[in-house]
């Protein structure tokens, strides 16, 4: 069973002591010296059903940066599936390299074995420097893989149900902070126009409002501009930007000690994952602020409700029916910790608490 609390990250703690503090089922360390495989599998929690999340490949400064970053995602997959009312548990799994140079097919189906081992306890999908092609590679190892091509039954990129989450997210705290979700004339930077980011853009130009964007990669944001008129930023001038809403669709973090006094919105609602660096501090400090947060684990759902849909019988109209309803779950929780005075992303993760305790009355984990 979870037990719901706050979890600060802790790089220079040790292993088990980290594991404690995020309360997780099950690490598996995988390594494979021929093919130069080094990853990380967090089951956090199965109370629900089984755990699936996406695997991410970044080229992480330290293997204690990558666990903390597995941690603290699989966690938040627990919490998203919970809230969604999805039947799944909280996985994520990141492989540590450069995705551009280290990448293989032999790699990835080495990978696919050690989830295979896993016997269902984790399911993977697509994340951040992976692809659908990448899982044909693992799924040649072991059935336990969702996102899938169309052509093999799947439902292809689970990235526009993403961004469209996102924006209904977006949409319901534009609607809680401005009195209304018409986000024509608004102005939004989105920090990271990657896949999901990029689909993003693309809904807010749709709807007209004034688009700022920044990313790592220099070929991405002219592509991205000249498609929709967005206009570049710089990584750091990003957070000075005198806008209404600031879409954090990049790594986790960015809302710190350092940047939160530099933000001039009067939203934030975007797609990447665990974007308070420190729930407990950053939380109270944006309601300090005014500024409304939407709880990244609960907007940036679709893709996990897309993938989810592989599981039970693809249908693309209603992952995105579904998906939706991201706009009522938020204005739930934006309700609900106005009642109990806290911040939004406690009162997400006490709405998805609820749900796990509930339903571990009726049945023990996978």
């Amino acid at each position: 069973m979870v037990e719901l609390k706050e979890v600060a990250p802790k790089k220079d703690k040790a292993v088990f002591a980290q594991i404690s503090d995020y309360n997780h089922e099950q690490i598996v360390f995988c390594h494979d010296k021929e093919t130069g495989l080094k990853a990380i599998i967090g089951i956090h929690n199965t109370v629900l059903g089984p755990a699936l999340g996406g695997t991410r490949m970044w080229s992480y400064a330290s293997e204690a940066e990558a666990l903390d970053d597995v941690l603290r995602l699989s966690r938040g997959m627990t919490y998203k599936a919970a809230i969604s009312g999805l039947n799944l548990g909280g996985g994520k799994a990141v492989i540590i390299g450069d995705a551009k140079k280290d990448k293989s097919e032999a790699l990835l189906r080495k990978f696919g074995r050690f989830i295979k081992n896993l016997n269902g306890a984790y399911i993977t999908a697509e994340d951040v420097g992976m692809t659908t092609k990448d899982m044909e590679y693992i799924r040649m190892e072991t059935e336990h893989v969702s996102g899938l091509p169309e052509s093999m039954g799947g439902g292809g990129d689970p990235s526009p149900v993403t961004a469209y989450g996102t924006y209904m997210g977006m949409k319901a705290a534009a609607k809680k902070a401005f009195g209304t979700d018409a986000l024509s004339g608004k102005k939004v930077s989105v920090q990271g126009v990657g896949h999901v980011g990029g689909y993003l853009v693309e809904l807010l130009a749709k709807e007209n409002a004034e688009v700022y964007i920044t990313d790592i990669y220099e070929d991405r944001l002219r592509e991205v501009s000249n498609k929709y008129g967005a206009k570049v930023v710089s990584m750091d001038e990003i957070y000075d930007l005198d806008v209404d809403i600031y879409s954090p669709c990049a790594l986790g973090g960015t809302i710190n000690d350092n940047t939160i006094n530099r933000l001039k919105c009067q939203v934030i609602a975007g797609c990447a994952n665990n974007q308070l660096r420190d729930e407990n501090v950053h939380g109270p400090a944006l309601v300090e602020k005014g500024i409304v947060y939407a709880p990244d684990f609960l907007i940036n759902a679709g893709g996990l409700i897309n993938v989810y849909s592989e599981l039970v019988g693809y249908n693309r109209d209603n992952a995105y029916a579904q998906t939706e309803r991201i706009y009522g779950y938020t204005l739930d929780i934006f309700n609900l910790a106005e009642k109990e005075g806290i911040h939004n992303q406690l009162a997400a993760m006490r709405m998805a608490e609820q749900r796990i305790q509930s339903i571990g009355k009726v049945r023990s984990t996978y």
